[in-house]
C-alpha cells in the first residue's frame, strides 16, 4: 500500500480562512510584521519588552510563534538588470548598470539573501470548549473522531476570530502589525513549507476555485 506525504500532514481541510485539523481542532494564522529593535532607543526597547511581557501574561490560551527563514532567489531580478544593461543607449548609464549588476552578483556569491516571515498560529478546540460539563469535555477529549458539525464549526470560527483579534490588539501595543491569512494564503504557505526549492524560484501551483473562499 502506497503512503503519500499528505497522510502525515495533520490538516484535514482548509475553509473560510480556517484550518480544520484531523483532531477536529480549528487553527487560524496571523502574519506579523517586524521591527528593527536594535535601532530603537533604550526607552523604546524597554517599552516594547514591557508591553510584550504584558501581552504574553494576559493570554489564557496557547498559541504558536513561527519564524520562517527562506532563501530569496533573485535570478529574475539579475536577468532584468542584464536586459536593461544591454538595451541601454547611453554608454555611461550602461557602465553604471553593469557595475550595479556585478555588485549584486558579488553579494549573492558571498552569502545567501534570506527573508524572514513571522506567524502566530492560534488554535481553538470547539468539541472541548463548547462542551457544557466536565464529563462531556472528558468524553470529547477522548473521542477525537467525533464529528464537527457545521454549527460547531461556525461557532468555533467566531471564537477563533475573537482570539486572533485579541492577539492582533496585543501585538499592536508592541508596535507590530498583523494580517489574517485567508484560505489561499494558508494553502500557499503550507505548500511552500513542503516545497521550499520551488517556492524559492517563485513557483506556486494554481489553486482550484473552490479552495479560494
Amino acid at each position: 500500500m502506497s503512503i503519500t506525504s499528505q497522510q502525515f500532514i495533520p490538516v484535514e481541510q482548509i475553509r473560510e480562512g480556517v484550518m480544520i485539523m484531523k483532531d477536529r481542532s480549528l487553527k487560524g494564522i496571523l502574519m506579523i510584521s517586524s521591527i528593527n529593535f536594535a535601532l530603537k532607543s533604550e526607552e523604546e526597547q524597554s517599552a516594547i519588552i514591557f508591553n510584550f511581557q504584558n501581552f504574553l501574561n494576559s493570554l489564557d490560551f496557547s498559541c504558536q510563534i513561527i519564524v520562517n527563514s527562506r532563501k530569496v532567489n533573485i535570478t529574475g531580478y539579475i536577468d532584468k538588470i542584464r536586459n536593461l544593461e544591454n538595451e541601454q543607449k547611453n554608454e555611461l548609464l550602461k557602465i553604471q548598470t553593469a557595475d550595479y549588476r556585478k555588485f549584486i552578483e558579488e553579494i549573492i556569491a558571498e552569502d545567501s539573501i534570506m527573508s524572514k516571515n513571522f506567524y502566530v498560529v492560534v488554535p481553538y478546540y470547539p468539541l472541548l470548549e463548547l462542551s457544557n460539563s466536565p464529563q462531556t469535555k472528558k468524553q470529547s477529549a477522548a473521542n477525537v473522531t467525533a464529528s464537527l458539525t457545521e454549527q460547531n464549526f461556525q461557532t468555533g470560527k467566531y471564537q477563533l476570530w475573537q482570539r486572533m483579534e485579541y492577539i492582533s490588539l496585543g501585538l499592536k501595543r508592541c508596535g507590530l502589525k498583523s494580517v489574517t491569512l485567508n484560505t489561499e494564503d494558508i494553502v500557499e504557505l503550507l505548500w511552500s513549507l513542503h516545497h521550499p526549492k520551488q517556492a524559492e524560484m517563485g513557483y506556486y501551483p494554481d489553486l482550484p476555485p473552490e479552495l479560494i473562499k
